[in-house]
Parts: structure tokens; C-alpha cells; sequence
């Protein structure tokens, strides 16, 4: 049995910018080689970026990926990574005929692809067979499915590649492999991030292995791109699914890993449909690899915590803004977007604003001046009473019409602030306020993006006691105050205002929602988990009437199996009995 060294490089690709990806796909291979690689593996789409969406039906996009897949594959071997094949996920235009019976999109014209770089050249294509259409993925209408098999031949060891989906559903492409027999299968992916996930992927991965009865290595990206987050966190199992490597989370990173793989010197069970390339004996000798493997899985608040900021901070890294603005109210929400964006960017790239008015505590001033004390960021004063009132008299304005007045006003001077400085506007509506549509549309809910978007409150404050525990544990100062964690949240637009004037407590209500939104639960049963019949008429009212609000929203990082936006695609308009 041949020893094969296998990297992976899981990368942080930006969406259509070919130049750079392909230089990051160069620099860890050349990485990679100078450690013995005889394989280099990168993810789903990683010469492209992904998802790409539509950008797949315009044939200009998928013209530049195939010039510059050609041309990597000669750069690479003047690099002098030539001897080794390297597999690369990217966007290729299909050679069927347009409107092919494999799939009823007469648009679409491409498939996501596998390529195999050897010798200067693209030697092989293997095509993504099944095209993931739920949740926040709509690849059916993007993409043509591809049929057969690739299998890449390196010291008499057949490598068989797979993408995303394809080891995901049972009696496809990953099952034709018990009859192939590879002696080891790569999967390339674009896997974004939810809550754990983990339990999920790498059971996956371990039952696929031992039915195939050979090693698999699981390749995903890394980085945010628009609301989606890769955590990353490759690894290898062997055939009977123990893990023999493992990459970082939330991180670039390049795991190699040295495998004892069966070979097939005189093949009869290939037809047709299962093709495969030779790609010579690899690297040069390289002495024996010893890999640590650390299984110990960090806690889910760092891993939701790791999600925010990476989402946050390729944001603003990936559409060129200089900097961050968000309202500091001295509540726990905006000290805790506060916190994410210093996480992600630097203190030095975060402004916030503080917008008392008349009905605003002193504690909450004072709060908003402590998070910004902690932090090191610059806090602008811009009080709005004197802004408001004219307005006000001038339209008579009285109840919820004079409350909203003041966060539509506060959203003018972080919109004017955004404008004169070219900040990024972050909203900090969590998941529980935009759920029942508590939020101030052209208020509070400004903003290009939501850092907390998909937390729920109770979370909120769950994150917020993890990143002061983690930072006492770091002996440095915590960034949140502990006043903004204990006192009870208010939006402070009238006298001695609290959210539980009309709402039930969070922890209730974020119970009721999970079992609503993300269990899609009907209202009979959401009143069987022992919720009170009128509480519950009161709250599934409240999410109905408040889609057209989340419609006009900004985007923030997923993290959960039900995110508002692409998992969730409701009616704006419809009869509610």
C-alpha cells in the first residue's frame, strides 16, 4: 500500500476576483509541495468564490473562471508544482447542448466543477451530480447536474472527487462509489456555518468512509460572503471514520496528512461513465508525517462568536468600507455589535454615536460611555432632542407615530454620518426584535448590515457573558458592561419603557419562536408545548404582519438551521385567518 501525502488548503476566496484567488491557490500549493504534497486539495468554487447565484447563467463570468482555471494550471507548473495534481473547485461552462433533459432550467448553462490541474494543464473535470435546492441554496437553478466519475490516478492509488451535496443524498454519487472502490475520495465544499453542524458533518462523512470502505477528506472554505459564514475545519477519516486530521476553524489554513492508500493496478469494474487520468507518482520522497489531531470541540458561544466576527469583518473587508458606525445606547445589544465589530476590525476602524433624547436614561448615557471606554473606540454626543421636537410639533405627532420620530431621527445622523465618512452603517436589531417586527423601519433598523441579525435576545445576552468571561480568562478587560447585561431592556421612547411592557419575557418568547420559525410548528401545536392560547395568537400575529419590515432589512451572518431571509421565503402579501 503506497503512502500518499495529502494537503488540503482551505481558503477565503472573494467572490469574482479571479487574479487574487488564483495567487492564493498558487502560494499554498507551492506551500504545500515544499512539505511533500502529493495531492493539493481547495474547495468548492474556490477559483470563483461561492455561492456565485446567477452570475452562472452570464457566460462572460464563466468564460473568465475557464481562461483562468487554463492559466493557473500553467502558472502552477512554472512554480514548479507541476508533478503533482491539484484540484480546484470552479464554475465551468457545460458541453451539452443548451436545454439538456438533465435538467428542466432552459437558463441554465453551467456546472459546479472540480478541475484537476497536472503538468500545466486541466486534465480532468469531474461535475458537482447533485444540486442542492432548499435552504439558503438554489443550485437547481443555477446549474446543470453532472453524471460519472472522475478518478485521479497517483502512484496506482484512484482518488475519486465528490462536491458539497454529493455525499449528502443516499443512492447517488457517493453510493456508485461502493462499486469503484477508490482508494480514497476527496470532497470539495462550500458548507456554511450553522449551529452545530458539526454533529452532523462528521457522522456524515465516517458513515460514507466505512461504506465505501476507503478514507475521505472533507474540504470546505473559509470567510464570510454576504450572509453566509465557512467555518472551515477540514479534516480526514479514514475508512473506518476515525479523524487523522483536522484544519482550523474560522481560519485559513493548509493540513497535510500522510495515508496508507489500497490500489487497483488492473481495473475491470470501470465503465463508461467512470473515467480516469493518470497524474504520475506525485512528490518526491518525503520521510514519515506525524499529525496531532485536537478533537476537543470548542464551545458553541466561541464557535457563534468566531461566525460574527469573520461574517462582520469580510463584509467590510470584501466591499471596501474603511470603516464601522453603530448607534451606543448603553443597551446590551449595541454593546455587544459594538464588541463583534472591535473583534473583527480593530478599535480603530469602529465609530460609535451616542443619540440621548429626552427620555433617556442617565445609566443608559453612561453605559454607552463605559462600552466605548473598554473598547478604545471614538464616541460621537449627538443628542436628538432638539431635532425631534420641531418635527414633531410641526406634524402633531403623539404616541407611537412621536416614538418612532426619534429612531427614524437617530437613523438620519447615522445615515448623514455614513455619508460625510463613508462609514458602514451597522443595525443591532437581534433575531427576537426582527421576529416580531419590534424595530423602527428607516430607524433602528438602518443599516447595510446586522451583525446579530439571526441571535436570538436570549442568546445576546448569552454571548455577551462568554466574551467577558473569555476576556477576564485572557486577563484583559471586558468589553461589555455589566450593567448593559443585567438591567432590563428598554428602548427608552417614553417614560420607564420596558420590552416586557408588551412582550413576554425573552426567554418564553424565544422559546415560542424557535418552536414557530425555526420548527415551523402550526399554532395548535406551538399551544401544545403548554404556551398560553392568547400569547401565542398574539406572537405568531406579530411575526406574520412583520414580514414586509424583514423584507426591506439588512443582511448579517446566519448561524442557525432558520435564518430570516434565504431559509425563510414567505409572502409579503397573503389572508391571514
Amino acid at each position: 500500500m503506497p503512502n500518499l501525502r495529502v494537503a488540503l488548503a482551505q481558503t477565503n476566496p472573494r467572490l469574482g476576483d479571479f487574479e487574487a484567488n488564483s495567487a492564493q491557490i498558487v502560494a499554498d500549493t507551492v506551500t504545500a509541495f515544499a512539505q511533500g504534497a502529493d495531492l493539493v486539495v481547495f474547495g468548492e468554487m474556490a477559483l470563483s468564490g461561492y455561492p456565485i447565484e446567477d452570475l452562472a447563467v452570464r457566460p462572460e463570468f464563466l468564460s473568465r473562471a475557464l481562461t483562468c482555471m487554463t492559466e493557473l494550471a500553467v502558472t502552477l507548473a512554472q512554480a514548479g508544482c507541476g508533478d503533482i495534481p491539484v484540484i480546484v473547485g470552479f464554475p465551468s461552462v457545460s458541453m451539452r447542448e443548451h436545454g439538456s433533459s438533465l435538467s428542466e432550467n432552459p437558463s441554465a448553462i453551467a456546472h459546479n466543477s472540480a478541475a484537476v490541474l497536472y503538468g500545466g494543464a486541466v486534465v480532468g473535470v469531474y461535475n458537482k451530480h447533485h444540486l442542492p435546492n432548499y435552504g439558503v441554496f438554489d443550485e437547481y437553478r443555477n446549474f446543470l447536474p453532472g453524471v460519472g466519475h472522475l478518478l485521479v490516478r497517483i502512484r496506482e492509488v484512484d482518488v475519486a472527487i465528490l462536491i458539497c451535496e454529493d455525499i449528502w443524498r443516499d443512492g447517488g454519487a457517493c453510493d456508485e462509489l461502493e462499486r469503484i472502490q477508490p482508494g480514497l475520495v476527496v470532497v470539495l465544499n462550500g458548507s456554511p456555518f450553522e449551529q452545530d453542524k458539526d454533529d452532523v458533518r462528521l457522522p456524515l462523512v465516517a458513515r460514507r468512509a466505512h461504506a465505501v470502505g476507503a478514507p475521505f477528506a472533507y474540504l470546505n472554505l473559509v470567510g464570510g460572503q454576504d450572509d453566509l459564514v465557512f467555518d472551515g475545519d477540514s479534516f480526514i477519516v479514514d475508512e473506518h471514520g476515525v479523524v487523522l486530521a483536522r484544519a482550523a476553524s474560522f481560519e485559513p489554513d493548509i493540513v497535510v496528512c500522510d495515508l496508507l492508500l489500497a490500489t487497483h493496478e488492473n481495473r475491470t469494474n470501470l465503465t463508461r461513465d467512470c473515467v480516469a487520468v493518470t497524474c504520475g507518482d506525485g512528490n518526491s520522497q518525503h520521510p514519515p508525517l506525524t499529525v496531532s489531531v485536537d478533537q476537543t470541540p470548542s464551545d458553541e458561544r466561541a464557535r457563534v462568536w468566531s461566525a460574527l466576527v469573520v461574517g462582520l469583518r469580510d463584509y467590510v473587508e470584501k466591499n471596501g468600507f474603511p470603516s464601522v458606525i453603530l448607534g451606543l445606547s448603553g443597551g446590551i445589544d449595541s454593546a455587544v455589535c459594538a464588541a463583534l465589530a472591535v473583534d473583527a476590525l480593530g478599535p480603530s476602524r469602529v465609530v460609535g454615536v451616542s443619540m440621548p433624547s429626552k427620555w433617556s436614561s442617565d445609566h443608559s448615557q453612561s453605559d454607552a460611555h463605559d462600552a466605548a471606554q473598554r473598547l478604545g473606540i471614538v464616541l460621537l454626543h449627538e443628542p436628538i432632542a432638539h431635532v425631534v421636537e420641531p418635527v414633531e410639533q410641526q406634524l402633531d405627532l403623539t404616541g407611537i407615530a412621536a416614538e418612532n420620530l426619534q429612531a427614524r431621527m437617530r437613523g438620519v445622523i447615522l445615515m448623514g454620518l455614513s455619508n460625510m465618512h463613508g462609514h458602514l452603517v451597522l443595525t443591532t436589531g437581534n433575531k427576537t426584535e426582527i421576529a416580531v417586527g419590534y424595530s423602527t423601519i428607516y430607524g433602528d433598523s438602518v443599516g447595510g448590515f446586522a451583525p446579530i441579525r439571526d441571535v436570538p435576545k436570549t442568546m445576546v445576552w448569552d454571548l455577551a457573558r462568554w466574551r467577558n468571561d473569555e476576556a477576564r480568562r485572557r486577563g484583559e478587560t471586558p468589553p461589555i458592561p455589566d450593567n448593559s447585561i443585567s438591567k432590563p431592556p428598554s428602548a427608552e421612547l417614553r417614560p420607564d419603557q420596558k420590552d416586557q411592557d408588551s412582550l413576554p419575557e425573552y426567554g418564553e418568547l424565544d422559546a415560542l419562536l424557535d418552536a414557530y420559525i425555526t420548527r415551523r410548528m402550526g399554532r395548535d401545536e406551538v399551544v401544545a408545548l403548554g404556551f398560553k392560547p392568547d400569547i401565542v395568537d398574539r406572537m405568531i400575529a406579530l411575526v406574520d404582519r412583520a414580514e414586509w419590515k424583514r423584507r426591506q432589512g439588512a443582511i448579517g451572518p446566519k448561524i442557525s438551521g432558520m435564518a430570516f431571509g434565504r431559509d425563510r421565503r414567505l409572502p409579503v402579501t397573503f389572508y391571514r385567518s
